[in-house]
Order: C-alpha cells, then sequence, then structure tokens
C-alpha cells in the first residue's frame, strides 16, 4: 500500500478509471452482440436501430479514450461490412 498522501489519491482514482472504463468496455461487447443478434432476425427495422446504437456506443468510447479511433473506425466498418452482406 501507498504511504505518500498523492499515491493513495492515484490508488483511487485508478480503480475509478478502471471501474468507468470497465463498464464502457462490456457496453461495446452488448451492442455488438445486440447488432449481430438483430442481423440474424433478419427484420431491417431492428438491424438498423441496433446499427445505431452499436454505432453511437462505438463513437462514445473513442471520444473518451476507451479505445483508439483506428480501432473504432474499423469496428464500425466491419458493421457496415455486415449490413451490405446481409442484402
Amino acid at each position: 500500500m501507498p504511504i505518500i498522501k498523492s499515491a493513495k489519491k492515484r490508488v483511487r482514482v485508478a480503480a475509478k478509471a478502471s471501474i468507468r472504463n470497465n463498464r464502457a468496455k462490456r457496453n461495446l461487447r452488448e451492442a455488438a452482440k445486440a447488432f449481430y443478434a438483430a442481423l440474424a432476425s433478419g427484420k431491417a427495422d431492428k438491424i438498423t436501430i441496433a446499427h445505431q446504437q452499436a454505432v453511437s456506443t462505438i463513437d462514445i468510447a473513442a471520444k473518451k479514450n476507451i479505445i483508439h479511433k483506428n480501432k473504432a473506425s474499423r469496428h464500425k466498418s466491419r458493421l457496415n461490412a455486415a449490413i451490405k452482406a446481409m442484402a
């Protein structure tokens, strides 16, 4: 355990950030799973809504530096490719 006051604070801050980052990553995975489930159902309205939510979640994670902007772009590209392959 740290002894210095500022080091103790860094431990607390890092723990909060870790929880926040893990929550955002979990939201990313859940949005992707929901999108692919909607894609499997084949209903256009569900696919559109799930795609919008997945892209929004990816953009939020990239904006908050949880994932790199290039990784976000790659994920969005794969979602779009999946829609095109379905059509």
